[in-house]
């Protein structure tokens, strides 16, 4: 399939942002993680990038409402960026697979990707992937891990996930799933059918299981040159940070940053985003010379 039939079929995106951040007390005592720098940018920027790099321009932010007020003003409504932000409310951490019932009226007729928040992807092969691999069902993106004891594994056979086994105490796979997901429509009734956990919380896994149930769960994989991080823990903030400085400093170009794949993607003008700009920030600069 190739990318205007992506665009057709996932129509709508979702960034999950209404985590508490325990792990990254005393940095999330006082703001949301995804409102973090990495670099020279906060956090959100990364996912909500990557949504927009696979042509996504109707994306819910799903936050507590305590920050909300704090997304607006750095986001808005999206229009600087050439797309549309809606905000929606998650104050109690009943699970990843609660975004899909919070999300039912938002999410309407169409299909979705979700993406964690604190989730980065560098690379190109995660949008050719996924607009190739999408047709109906859902997809995951999975990498190959040093350590996959660490994470959520995927057993696969031609394509399809067979089972997804959390943190395995013997050997599965060494493909982990990553944090953005991409599912069709019938995702909202199937997470209506969850029942809570044994921790209370709706869990993806779970909803994942009811596709493979279906034969209907596949597998994107992304290649070596794909960088995936995932920021929970102080020493994977700091090493997102010295990644996205080194790589910028060595292109030259911004890493992240939603007026860039704005302009990209045509959905707003050169002269429109200078028109916004301020040359004595230094964001605000580093964005004027990548436009030069």
């Amino acid at each position: 399939m190739d990318n205007d039939g992506f665009r057709e079929k996932i129509m709508k995106g979702i960034i999950l942002a209404g985590g508490n951040g325990t792990r990254l007390n005393p940095l999330t005592s006082a703001t949301s993680k995804q409102l973090l720098p990495i670099y020279d940018k906060p956090l959100i920027f990364y996912p909500l990038v990557t949504l927009m790099e696979l042509q996504i321009k109707d994306i819910a932010i799903i936050v507590k409402s305590s920050e909300q007020k704090r997304f607006f003003a750095l986001l808005g409504n999206g229009e600087k960026f050439g797309i549309k932000i809606t905000y929606l409310i998650q104050d109690n951490a009943n699970g990843l697979a609660e975004a899909f019932v919070i999300a039912e009226n938002f999410i309407g007729t169409s299909n979705v990707t979700l993406i964690l928040g604190d989730n980065i992807f560098y690379g190109d092969s995660l949008k050719h992937s996924l607009s190739k691999k999408f047709i109906s069902g859902a997809t995951i993106a999975c990498c190959k891990v040093n350590d996959p004891e660490r994470y959520g594994v995927a057993r696969v056979k031609d394509g399809v996930v067979l089972e997804i086994i959390e943190k395995p105490t013997e050997y599965i796979s060494d493909f982990a799933v990553t944090g953005i997901y991409v599912y069709d429509n019938s995702v909202i009734n199937k997470a209506k059918q969850l029942a809570p956990s044994a921790r209370g919380e709706l869990e993806i896994t779970d909803l994942n299981n009811l596709y493979i149930n279906d034969g209907m769960l596949k597998v994107s994989f992304l290649d070596a040159e794909m960088a995936w991080l995932d920021t929970g823990t102080f020493d994977s903030l700091y090493d997102a940070s010295s990644l996205i400085k080194a790589l910028q400093s060595r292109s030259g170009n911004l890493i992240g940053s939603p007026e860039l794949t704005a302009c990209e993607n045509k959905w707003i003008t050169k002269n429109e985003l200078k028109a916004q700009l301020n040359e004595n920030k230094p964001y605000e600069k580093s964005l004027l010379k990548s436009l030069d």
